[in-house]
């Protein structure tokens, strides 16, 4: 399972990078918002950073405005994916930026199986599947990232599925067992993966030992 780091902040995606196990970025236009800087040069200083897919998110709401909109984002750098929404004029945007202008595609605020079908069907290159958002309305989005992943074994769609809006560990795990494809976590999160109360402890008593040790 790939590793995207969600994030605009470009300190933390150097200090998460430099661990050798990101494999690319999400941003939103809210993420690029709290970053207090311009939306072009915040991607390009992303990308330079990371060498995998960079994902920036296109806002017209015509599937002509976004074929537009995706072709100046895609612009920036060689890397970028541009975010399409999950609506009727999106899915008729990406197969004309995948097939016609060679520029990937994800599909995003997908919140049901049959909207990840379509996506796929679309043939974008990542569907991205919130799952905090579900979660906060009851839902349950382990159902969904399974049904999502049978549902690309079944019909061997070649999208890659994320797993976005990760909030615990729990919802890390449940999408290795489903066998997700990339899960996209806030850097706190990401550094919490390295943590466990039993590796502190084992630790501070070999250093402790190593001290009574003839050097």
């Amino acid at each position: 399972m790939k590793i995207f780091l969600d994030t605009g902040d470009v300190g933390a995606i150097k200090e998460a990078a430099a661990t050798g196990m990101i494999d690319g970025v999400t941003t939103n236009p809210s993420i690029i918002a709290k970053t207090g800087r311009g939306f072009r040069d915040t991607i390009a200083e992303i990308c330079e950073i990371i060498p995998g897919p960079v994902s920036a998110e296109a806002m017209a709401e015509t599937a002509e405005g976004m074929i537009k909109e995706a072709q100046e984002i895609a612009s920036i750098a060689p890397n970028v994916v541009v975010k399409i929404p999950m609506t009727v004029e999106g899915i008729k945007a990406v197969p004309v930026l995948e097939k016609e202008k060679n520029i990937k595609t994800n599909v995003t605020m997908t919140f049901a199986a049959s909207q990840a079908f379509l996506a796929m069907k679309a043939g974008a290159s990542f569907v991205s599947i919130v799952l905090g958002r579900l979660d906060a309305i009851a839902s349950e989005s382990d159902v969904l990232v399974m049904d999502a992943v049978t549902i690309k074994n079944n019909y061997g769609f070649q999208s890659q599925i994320i797993a976005g809006s990760m909030k615990t560990q729990n919802h890390i795990l449940s999408c290795l067992r489903a066998g997700v494809d990339i899960v996209t976590i806030p850097d706190t999160l990401f550094f919490q993966m390295f943590k466990h109360p039993l590796t502190d402890i084992a630790l501070e008593k070999f250093a402790e030992d190593w001290e009574k040790v003839t050097k």
